[in-house]
């Protein structure tokens, strides 16, 4: 025997001691036994799947697992976008569906499209290595591996099936095997953040998916694609390709309830620690297909020195609180602010934006009175519309009162007036203001948590309000307040309880 053949061996006995070391140990059942057997797996796709890739399936699968397998393994004639978040299984959930089909020879002709030749082979590279190293596999179906052609971009089965990897753009000419055009396109990965941000790119790769890629099937025969990708922009291929598809499923890493769509596998815990460690932006847009683009209404903000605070006619600490009790992140948020007014420009001097309870939230209005330290009049206001004012009186009056009795009283005012719609306020009221550099976050807090959250906040604004803007909507009703007091004070007069006071007098 040559060198050549005994490496080719050596490296055949490596991959199948490799696979006794991660495979489920193949059963002793008698061949007549191990028919039947598979008769009855072929019958169920979810009970197949989970047999011969059980090391793929460690958690259980969900409502929303079941039903994508069901759709993708029972329609021959399908278009499916899955936009799962990250996390979700999604690739591989469409990887065991497609070795079904395979396997059981309903589909014979299988081309994987990716944003790059590379990344394809990447992602076709489960499907290579199953047949290689799966021992069941092997067991039930043979060795499917057809050596006449056998590389990480394109590969044919004993069976007559074969897989095709395919970067965009790419020619998908002569993809035809024997007489079987292609009868599975899976797209995975397709769109890319550079790409999304130029729409002449995006128009061309979608031209070639549907003018190129799609052709390549046979009209007579059922045809199934199945596309895997998130939202990470408003024009971008998925969404093109889930307006037309016969089913979007659109399931983000936590349901509209704020729960865990998939709670076996990925904990509120968990989902806590990402959304800790990453910015919004990209939170929302990896793990709850919503793409947001930074700058569309602020394009950017203006952080300098603040006027010290004894230079101040008055300050005011605005709150806008949020009526859940709880630090979990899918709440809003709750915000307190103090901003200031000084020849012709606001400054935000410090504050407070996150999830906590309500005790937490009252105990801000006491911080920022200890920022203050009266070196000016400070007016505490709450917002406090019709339909937050129960919880105003039963909840927030008797936790300040109750904190009175031990930390002194603190005035709070409750911001009553009916406010228009909120993105309005904030680009009516603040826009403008930001625009011109006389909205000023002050530059000593930058590195404060809260007045980061509140950039971030303001960056991400935009008509659609799909990200948080507790922040912004708090320090828009803190400058709205400031300027009727101000207006107050350079109208002639102002008011004190009942009493009007000269303005030539104050």
């Amino acid at each position: 025997m040559g060198k050549i053949d005994d490496l080719k061996a050596y490296k055949e006995w490596s991959e199948y001691y490799k696979s006794l070391q991660t495979d489920k140990a193949v059963d002793d059942l008698t061949p007549t036994q191990r028919r039947a057997m598979l008769d009855k797996l072929e019958r169920n796709p979810i009970e197949w799947i989970s047999f011969f890739f059980v090391e793929f399936c460690r958690y259980p699968f969900t409502s929303f697992h079941k039903c994508a397998i069901r759709r993708i393994c029972g329609n021959p004639e399908w278009y499916e976008v899955l936009s799962w978040s990250r996390e979700l299984a999604k690739s591989t959930i469409v990887f065991m569906c497609v070795m079904y089909l395979v396997c059981t020879g309903k589909k014979r002709n299988v081309l994987l499209a990716s944003n790059s030749h590379d990344n394809a082979e990447r992602l076709l590279d489960p499907y290579r290595k199953a047949f290689e190293s799966n021992s069941l596999l092997k067991a039930y179906y043979g060795d499917l591996r057809s050596y006449g052609q056998w590389t990480a971009g394109e590969f044919c089965l004993t069976n007559g099936a074969s897989f095709r990897a395919l970067g965009a753009l790419e020619s998908p000419r002569g993809s035809r095997k024997d007489a079987v055009r292609p009868d599975v396109v899976l797209v995975d990965d397709y769109d890319t953040d550079a790409e999304c941000r130029n729409p002449d790119i995006v128009k061309k790769k979608w031209e070639w998916f549907e003018s190129a890629l799609l052709p390549t099937r046979s009209v007579s025969e059922p045809f199934l694609v199945v596309w895997c990708g998130n939202i990470i922009a408003l024009n971008c291929c998925t969404r093109l390709a889930g307006e037309r598809a016969d089913n979007w499923d659109v399931i983000n890493i936590r349901d509209k309830h704020g729960r865990s769509t998939w709670p076996e596998k990925n904990s509120e815990a968990h989902i806590d620690r990402i959304i800790k460690t990453m910015s919004t932006r990209a939170f929302q847009q990896e793990y709850c297909n919503n793409p947001l683009a930074e700058g569309e209404t602020f394009k950017e903000l203006t952080w300098g020195k603040c006027p010290p605070l004894s230079k101040l006619r008055f300050a005011v600490a605005y709150g806008d609180p949020a009526p859940s009790n709880s630090k979990n992140k899918t709440t809003s948020f709750k915000a307190v602010f103090l901003i200031g007014y000084h020849d012709g420009n606001f400054y935000v001097y410090t504050g407070y934006l996150d999830h906590v309870t309500n005790d937490e939230y009252v105990n801000w209005y006491y911080y920022i009175r200890d920022y203050v330290n009266d070196k000016t009049q400070v007016y505490n206001y709450i917002e406090n519309n019709k339909l937050q004012d129960p919880f105003y009186e039963q909840v927030f009056m008797p936790l300040f009162t109750a904190k009175g009795k031990t930390n002194g009283f603190i005035g709070i005012i409750p911001d009553t007036r009916k406010k228009p719609e909120k993105f309005d306020r904030i680009e009516g009221n603040l826009e403008p203001l930001n625009r011109q550099g006389r909205l000023i976050l002050n530059v000593d807090e930058r590195d404060n948590p809260h007045m980061r959250r509140l950039e971030e906040q303001f960056l991400l604004v935009n008509r659609a309000m799909k990200s948080p803007a507790d922040g912004v909507d708090c320090v828009e009703g803190g400058v709205w307040i400031v300027n009727q007091k101000i207006t107050t004070l350079t109208s002639g007069s102002y008011t004190i309880g009942q009493r009007r006071v000269n303005k030539k007098r104050f």
